[in-house]
């Protein structure tokens, strides 16, 4: 596959759509087809996530009625249901029995329901999600990461392109692009207010994120959905499920993709059964076309030092960004070049929301960001590449992998790829034997 890494690539590929808004072939339903007076959304993955994108949706203020649901546990689905109810009641939530889609196809039920779908499964899913709700002509906010191994991101950059075909919106929940200290600054950075970029630093280091035990009578299927995040097939390790973003902003920052990734990593503190297969820190240098070199870190350590941000290094300044609506270019004297305003910044997260939804009811065709979506979570998936092998990895190499996480039979009773051995401990990545392309 070419490799498409330059300025110019990834300039094309950025989340809005260059050179003015196309008119979209989607007609709007509601009052602008005479016969109703919404636009019907359907959700697939009922989390916390998903449960907060459908907030974000109606929040919008549009004419938006939730008329369908799919999660692979009805509890997860009820879950869901009731805060939604309870705030907007019936007149925006119109779930009858008939529309709650319970297992591993009402995905696709769901879709047929809906004009703008939400998808919020875990990542393992996004590929074939992606592909049915493109398939099926919606318009689309999707989670961030769009797929958890090399095989997804190639079925996803296809699903791209024929969104694009179709003029179908398509959004995906790296807020960082919605978001007005990363815009402003990251336009002055693209302006040239500190030189050329030579280098930066990426981090999300933190303490972890919720483990859910084993329970009497799971299937070893419904145990790894259950635990999702420590299991690769469904979370691709949390340098994909999480540090993604702060990667993603490297590659924006860069206006480009790797070249190639070596790095290293382990499990030093989360080593327990309940732990899966995931490593708990990694550490990865990204070498871009140009020979600049990113640093990316996270971990997983209670207790440990904190941090989330992405610094860089100009030839004529330096760069500090984090999602607290930190924005500042110094020059390497310590002088102020541009500093943000951190005050009354609106919410990123309902920002995305607020642009997709009003594309939508205006008929637009504005926003592309599946493509540089998988190609960020690419990058992060060949960091893991790079932790887990212990070799150096071209960007053509990990791309093209062969290696495929998903089972090959989605069933309650089907086994995943992945199995635990006689003491209940799962077998991990062993740099220097583990093969992962």
């Amino acid at each position: 596959m070419k490799n498409q890494n330059s300025r110019r690539d990834f300039i094309k590929t950025s989340a809005l759509v260059t050179g003015g808004v196309l008119t979209s072939p989607f007609v709007l339903p509601g009052a602008y087809a005479a016969t109703e007076n919404h636009l019907k959304l359907a959700v697939i993955g009922c989390g916390g996530r998903g449960t907060g994108a459908v907030f974000q949706a109606l929040e919008t203020g549009h004419p938006i009625k939730l008329v369908a649901m799919a999660d692979a546990f009805r509890d997860r689905l009820d879950n869901s249901l009731k805060p939604m109810l309870d705030k907007y009641g019936k007149e925006k939530i119109d779930v009858p029995e008939e529309r709650k889609f319970v297992g591993f196809d009402g995905y696709k039920k769901a879709i047929a329901e809906a004009d703008v779908v939400i998808l919020a499964s875990p990542p393992g899913f996004r590929p074939s999600h992606f592909e049915e709700a493109v398939k099926q002509g919606k318009q689309i906010f999707m989670e961030k990461p769009v797929a958890t191994d090399a095989p997804g991101i190639r079925r996803v950059l296809a699903a791209a392109e024929e969104a694009k075909a179709k003029k179908l919106n398509v959004v995906v929940g790296l807020q960082r692009h919605y978001q007005n200290n990363y815009r402003e600054t990251i336009k002055r950075i693209h302006d040239g207010a500190v030189g050329d970029i030579v280098g930066g630093q990426v981090y999300w280091n933190d303490g972890g994120v919720w483990v859910r035990e084993r329970q009497p009578g799971q299937t070893e299927m419904e145990y790894q959905m259950r635990n999702w995040y420590y299991f690769n097939w469904l979370c691709g390790d949390h340098i994909t499920e999480q540090h993604v973003h702060n990667i993603d902003i490297a590659n924006w920052v860069k206006q480009s993709y790797p070249v190639k990734a070596e790095g290293t990593g382990g499990r030093a503190v989360r080593t327990g059964k309940e732990h899966g297969e995931i490593f708990d820190h990694h550490v990865i240098t990204f070498t871009y076309a140009d020979g600049s070199v990113i640093h990316s870190e996270c971990r997983h350590f209670p207790g440990a030092a904190n941090r989330v941000d992405e610094t860089f290094q100009g030839t004529k300044g330096k760069v500090y960004l984090s999602a607290g609506n930190h924005g500042n270019l110094t020059d390497w004297k310590g002088n102020a070049i541009y500093t943000h305003n951190r005050e009354n910044n609106p919410n990123p997260y309902q920002q995305e929301h607020d642009e997709l939804w009003a594309a939508i009811v205006k008929g637009e065709y504005k926003f592309e960001d599946a493509e540089n979506a998988a190609k960020s979570t690419m990058t992060s998936i060949m960091g893991r590449y790079a932790t887990y092998s212990g070799k150096v990895l071209t960007w053509e190499e990990a791309l093209n992998g062969t290696v495929d996480l998903f089972p090959e039979k989605l069933d309650w009773d089907a086994l995943p790829k992945v199995l635990p051995n006689e003491d209940g401990y799962y077998p991990h990545a062993v740099p220097g034997k583990t093969k992962v392309i």
